[in-house]
């Protein structure tokens, strides 16, 4: 359903289980940054009714989701702690070049967000299905659903906003893209990488 090229690689959940806090800390800053792009997208593209009113529905789930973790982390007698740079994210956002109309920003922009929304909600499904805590399987379980809705809202989105061929084309080619730069992920405690 997803379109992803290349599933993470289940070990990736032994590195969740030995590293469960950095991995609510680097979830909690990912719900975090999830609302912060729905309202730079509200403040880069206001014309866009429709887009606006679903962001700022999206705004307020993502920052649901953010104290849900985050009083996760606190129930398990930690603090949130420093956010880190997403290397995952970082070298997404080099694939399409700077620039160009403001509708070609708006699919790009809409695009890597679909396709953050769509590997999150891969990484969500494993860790439901894969780790042995059963009340953080069932978390990430019900969050995985809500990842799902997110990311086929963007693409519907950016296949409204721009021409349906050419979105498509740009979409099955960041999907490529992707998949070479998960062959050097899932080594890490965090939600991306």
């Amino acid at each position: 359903m997803l379109g992803l090229k290349l599933p993470t690689d289940p070990r990736w959940v032994n590195i969740v289980e030995k590293n469960i806090d950095e991995i609510l800390t680097d979830h909690a800053y990912c719900e975090q940054k999830a609302a912060s792009t729905a309202i730079s997208l509200i403040v880069s593209f206001p014309e866009y009714t429709e887009l606006v009113e679903e962001m700022v529905a999206l705004s307020r789930e993502e920052m649901g989701h953010f104290k849900m973790v985050h009083d996760l982390i606190l129930k398990r007698g930690n603090t949130l702690g420093r956010d880190r740079k997403d290397d995952y994210v970082i070298q997404l956002i080099k694939f399409f070049p700077k620039g160009g109309s403001r509708t070609t920003q708006l699919v790009h922009r809409l695009l890597y967000a679909g396709l953050i929304e769509a590997r999150s909600c891969e990484r969500f499904r494993l860790l439901s299905e894969e780790l042995e805590d059963k009340k953080l399987a069932e978390f990430y379980h019900k969050l995985m659903i809500s990842e799902a809705g997110h990311y086929t809202m963007f693409l519907k989105f950016a296949r409204k906003y721009g021409e349906l061929e050419e979105v498509n084309k740009k979409w099955n080619s960041l999907l490529e893209y992707e998949a070479q730069i998960m062959k050097d992920l899932s080594k890490k405690e965090s939600i991306h990488g």
